[in-house]
This record gives C-alpha cells, structure tokens and sequence, in this order.
C-alpha cells in the first residue's frame, strides 16, 4: 500500500510529526512495535485499578505552540500543576521549594539568611540563559559549514542574539553551558540540603554527576518549560502521561490520518539511495517516498539501515554518538497514603516532588557507584504522589507513586538485571524512602521495577537513556546527533528523523517532532505555520 508519508514509532514526537504532515493534506501512516500509542509517555493498568505514567511521568516540556496547532485540549490533554517539592536530609531537617515567591524566600531564610538573596540572583542567571535558548527550540539548527541562505541567515540570527547579550554575559554564557551544576550552585547558593535540592535538574536522565562539566545545562534544559504560561513550573497530565499521546492520536486521526500497531519495524526499504518504504518485522511492507524515524539514531542507521546504504563517515558518527543509560523507574500502587515523618501537619509540598539528600556530595558517591557497574547504594530519586493531584490514577483512597532513580548502569559490573537484581535494585529505594516514611513499605500493594535494560526492550530508548543520548554541549545544537546530519534529513533521500536524538533533545516536548514536520513539508514544497496548523 503507498503513503505519501510513513512515521516509524508512535511516541510522542512521532505523533506530532504525523499530525503536521496529516493536517498538510499528507496520506500519513503510523508504524509502532507495541500494542499501543505513547513510546515513553503512556499510561497503563498495570495492577487493577491502577494507572501508571510507566516511563516518563510529569509534563512541562511540551512546547505551547504544538498544543494549540494540534488542538490537544479538545482530545482531553489537561495538564495538572503541582507548585511545591521538598527535600528531606538524615537529620530531620527538609527544605520546601515552593512556586510562592514569598513563601520560598522564608524557607531560603530558615535554612541559610544568605541564601535568600543568593537564589534571587540564581533565579535571574537561569532565567537569562533560558530566554536566550527557548527560542532555539523550535527553529532547526544551522549547519556552520553550509553557504545556503538560510543556514547563513540561521546562524546570523544566532550570533546576533549572543551578541546582544553584551560581553559580561557572552561569557557567562559560554561558562554556563560548559560548567557542572555544583559549580553553578556554589556562586549563588550556601545551604547543602538547598543545593542539593536544585542539583537534581542537572543530573536527571544523565551519565554524569553533579561535579562534572556540561550539567549545568542539563538543569536548563528541565527549567525550560511551562504550565499555562507559568514558566518552569511542572504538572501532571490528567490520566497519566499517555493522555498527552492520546491526544496527538486522536488529533492525528482526525486529520485522516492511520495507525498500525503491534509489529515493529524490520528494516527501511532503500532503493538507488531513496528511502521507498518499510519491511515490518511480521513481514508486511508499506510505500512511500518520505519516511520519518522516531527512533533514536543508533537504531535507526545500525539496526535497521544496509549499511551498505550509508557513507562510511556517517556511520562512524552515529556510533561514537553517546547514550550511556544511567536511570531506573518504579511504579508503586499504595493502600494508602504515607506519612513522612519531618514533614509538618498538612504540607502542601507533599504534593510535588520529593528527595531525601544531605547535600551534592551524596548524589556524586551515588554517581560514583554508577561508573563501577552498580546501582547507587544511597540513589537520587524523584518521589511523587500524583494521585493527590489527580485521583483518577488509582481507586478510591488509594494512590500511586512514581519514583524516577539516579544512578542505575545499562550493564551490571556483576550479573544481569535479572528478577532478583531487579528485587534488590527496588529494595535499595524502598529502603532509603522507608527512613523518612517508615509506614511506606507497608502499603506497597504492587510494584513494576524497570532497569535501564528495560526500559530499552520495552520502549525502544537506547540503553535507556531517556534523551536519545546525552545533552551535553558535543552533542547539542548542530552536532546533535551527527555533524552535517542535524536538520532532521538523513544521507538517504526521502528519510527522516523526529526522535529526541535531534534538535533539541529529549523529553516530552515535541520540538523535534514539529521541526522534522516543517522539513518535511520544505521538501515537498508545502510550507506549514505552527501557530496557524490547527
């Protein structure tokens, strides 16, 4: 059967890309492997009565601009907001980080009277780098080698921006994007339990610690969100992350759009250098003379590309292209809610995100069990209750936690992720909330444990690296993911990518999905206006 397009992989950038194409008039079909929509942003009944947001599971990334051009609102996307979080160290003590200026700055206060001025002038230094990059996020990067016009007026666009920085923050900038977070943090911030706190946005999803150059802009790239209009902020989406896939498959749908699911890909179908359609792996073929790949590049030019279709030099770059997994996940169905013991009657900070960290020190001995093969002995984890927020996610008086895990190693230095692996990799977690909710434990009703390993065999992410592959400064803007290769096209004609390993990277935001959408349609000759798509 011929398309005029096929997208490969039904996560999340994959459906965004799809719903451009099918709204430009584009005969579009949707290839995924599994029974269902959503990649990394689903929601499954795992345990009767109970939703899990299984892989990614808060929601601020999500660029505005696609919302409104996919009209998701009217397929159900509702995007909860959750205002506060909390760390709580090994004495009793916790720190509230909560949106409420004043509030916050009190809390700043108890724990450091310094610190109270020293966030404000952090607050102003992040937000300086995000206004410079968030316009970048929906624009394709130019390629510096090029004489094309519009790579010249691309780059130009760029430098004009770095320039009206002025000096003092050209530098600044150049020192943001290539420092660690840790030493971000110690210009500005003198409490541990504080800066252990914010630390944790620069080393989510990443092979590196708090210590180690390049994750500064990790944290940028988590505070580069919004929640109606309120910049930085997080939320849940009602029903679990899967509504927000949901939605862009209703959407799509409903612009004539068509999914298959339940067989994965086997191989592109590459003639006289032009991509012409897919084999899938139960043997069925589609045509078409534009394919777009929503998975990462390795799997897209190594394990499912002839190699004998891609230039050498290609394939040397999407091989040293790194991904490096360094995260686990589990997902928790409680009988109850548990009761934290620092936390004072009724705190509202227990609906957000929770840590249990004496300062940056322990999040780097953390990392350092990671680099020698084993799951960190005292993890970072981002601990949440959403059912608080959203009590559609389990029954009546029960609740779900979702619990995000810093360090966990693809491969193990002893043993595989096998069952008992898995057991004593959850019991390492349990253990360490259970010192600061001593009745949690005890209201775990089910539990799925997903290693890195997992999460590759189940969602197709790449030793689970949740990004498509590391955000640092070597693998950014137009090196992301091969230089030469960074704006969504590929060596073979006709072939595509939309999967967070190009610009801009990962998470649930959709940038690279509605910049691959754009390309596509360039090519073709169409032109489409995000802000009008809909």
């Amino acid at each position: 059967m011929k398309y005029d397009a096929i997208i490969v992989g039904a996560g999340h950038n994959g459906l965004t890309t799809a719903g451009f194409l099918a709204r430009a008039g584009l005969k579009t079909l949707v290839i995924e492997k599994n029974d269902y929509v959503g990649g990394a942003a689903v929601s499954r009944e795992l345990q009767p009565g109970w939703t899990y947001s299984n892989c990614s599971y808060v929601c601020s990334l999500l660029r505005p601009e696609i919302i409104r051009a996919l009209d998701l609102p009217k397929y159900g996307l509702q995007v909860i907001p959750y205002e506060s979080g909390a760390t709580f160290d090994s004495k009793g003590n916790y720190f509230n980080y909560s949106s409420d200026h004043d509030a916050l700055r009190r809390e700043l206060i108890r724990n450091n009277p310094e610190d109270a001025d020293g966030y404000e002038r952090y607050a102003r230094a992040v937000m300086r780098q995000c206004k410079f990059i968030k316009p970048l996020l929906m624009r394709t990067a130019p390629d510096p080698t090029s004489f094309n016009p519009r790579d010249i007026s691309e780059l130009l666009y760029i430098g004009k921006r770095f320039y009206d920085l002025g000096e003092r923050e050209m530098a600044e900038t150049v020192r943001f994007w290539t420092m660690s977070i840790a030493e971000f943090l110690d210009q500005y911030i003198k409490s541990d339990i504080v800066k252990a706190h914010i630390a944790g946005s620069g080393i989510i999803g990443t092979g590196l610690g708090p210590y180690s150059p390049g994750t500064a802009y990790v944290l940028l790239h988590h505070y580069m969100g919004e929640v109606d209009g309120s910049i930085g902020a997080w939320g849940f989406s009602r029903g679990g992350m899967g509504s927000i896939t949901k939605a862009m498959a209703l959407s799509f749908q409903d612009a004539g759009g068509e999914i298959r699911t339940g067989s994965g890909l086997d191989q592109f179908i590459v003639k006289n250098g032009c991509v012409v359609g897919v084999a899938l792996e139960n043997g069925d073929e589609f045509y078409a003379d534009t394919v777009v790949s929503g998975m990462d590049v390795r799997r897209t030019f190594i394990e499912h590309t002839e190699e004998k279709e891609l230039p050498g030099e290609f394939i040397k770059g999407v091989k040293r292209y790194r991904f490096r997994g360094s995260s686990g996940k589990l997902n928790i169905a409680l009988d109850g809610m548990p009761t934290f013991t620092a936390a004072p009657k009724g705190a509202k900070f227990l609906k957000g995100d929770l840590h249990f960290l004496d300062d940056m020190a322990e999040i780097e001995r953390a990392y350092d069990d990671w680099k020698e093969g084993r799951w960190s002995a005292s993890p970072y984890v981002d601990f949440l209750i959403p059912t608080q927020i959203d009590p559609t996610m389990a029954p009546p008086g029960k609740h779900y936690a979702t619990i995000f895990v810093q360090y966990a190693p693809y491969e193990l230095a002893d043993g595989e992720w096998d069952d008992a692996n898995r057991e004593a990799f959850a019991k390492t977690v349990i253990d360490k909330i259970s010192r600061h909710s001593p009745d949690f434990a005890d209201l775990i009703v089910h539990k799925e444990v997903r290693s890195p390993a997992d999460i590759e065999r189940e969602v197709g992410l790449t030793e689970g690296n949740i990004f498509q592959g590391e955000l640092t400064f070597d693998q950014l803007l137009f090196n992301r993911p091969v230089p030469g290769y960074a704006q969504y096209r590929s060596p073979i004609k006709g072939l595509y990518m939309c999967g967070s390993s190009s610009h801009p990277g990962g998470g649930v935001m959709g940038a690279p999905g509605a910049n691959a959408a754009r390309e596509v349609l360039l090519d073709l000759g169409k032109k489409i206006d995000l802000g009008a798509a809909a």
